[in-house]
């Protein structure tokens, strides 16, 4: 059986072709690792624009059916545990009204490239999603901080990108019921000083933590720790080719992303 877990680590294998250049061109390797402790838990959920009421509740009835009838689960457990589901999205959806989803595809498990199409979790749930409402799903990949803007615009119906419901998102646009949990963590190398996240709190401390742009992750870094300490990059993985490259001293990301570039850098 073909695991789909094996396609979010080939996700990586930009990043890990430049680290096994860097090991070639005679630069040390550089082993990554995950702490134990965990920087903050959050809620995934799609965001909608404040207007489009009719939208968001439609939303929401499908997020309900798609999760009282295991749809959801099968997704998940597809993408994270690598079995394979029999469902099939979209099979029928040409000529029908477009449903347009704004994300950041850098972001595995939820959205990566697979080849020249966008797959993961949100991925399917959005394609789950467009099948409740009749209508054909369209993945717009974009930044990720141009997302919101995407949807407040009208240029994307509904943004899915891993995406945290805060006070400060909520003041420009609406969110749905959630869908997935999510936990930022710290990737530091192997033989870092950097042991627990509190580590990052001490007195006196000036490690320089990696973030991708726009997410939460990076707001939460940059009100802990201040601009100063915290370096700003397009996707996360551009964060962790700076940890390797010892530019940061640390990275905070989502779990599941997580995995997906320690486990490819330390191959």
């Amino acid at each position: 059986m073909k695991k789909t877990l094996s396609k979010v680590l080939a996700l990586a294998s930009a990043f890990a072709m430049l680290t096994a250049c860097l090991s070639g061109c005679g630069s040390k390797k550089v082993t990554l690792k995950i702490l134990d402790t965990e920087y903050a838990n959050e809620d995934y959920a799609i965001c909608v624009a404040k207007e489009n009421t009719e939208l968001l509740k439609q939303i929401n009835d499908a997020l309900a059916e798609i999760k009282a009838d295991g749809t959801q689960q099968k997704i998940v457990d597809k993408y994270i545990s690598g079995v394979e589901h029999d469902l099939e999205f979209q099979k029928d959806a040409e000529g029908k009204e477009e449903l347009h989803m704004a994300t950041n595809a850098q972001f595995p498990p939820y959205e990566y490239y697979d080849g020249d199409k966008i797959v993961g979790i949100d991925a399917e749930m959005a394609a789950a999603i467009a099948d409740k409402l009749d209508k054909k799903l369209v993945i717009d990949d974009m930044d990720f901080d141009a997302i919101i803007t995407s949807v407040q615009t009208g240029k994307s119906d509904m943004g899915m990108a891993g995406m945290t419901v805060t006070e400060e998102r909520l003041q420009s646009i609406s969110f749905s019921d959630s869908y997935a949990k999510g936990i930022q963590v710290v990737i530091v190398p192997e033989d870092s000083k950097i042991t627990s996240v509190d580590d990052l709190f001490a007195d006196g401390a000036t490690y320089l933590i990696g973030t991708q742009k726009g997410t939460t992750g990076d707001t939460y870094a940059e009100g802990d720790f201040g601009a100063d300490r915290v370096m700003k990059y397009a996707s996360g993985n551009e964060a962790v080719q700076a940890l390797v490259t010892g530019k940061v001293d640390c990275v905070i990301i989502d779990n599941e992303p997580a995995k997906a570039y320690v486990e490819a850098n330390n191959k």
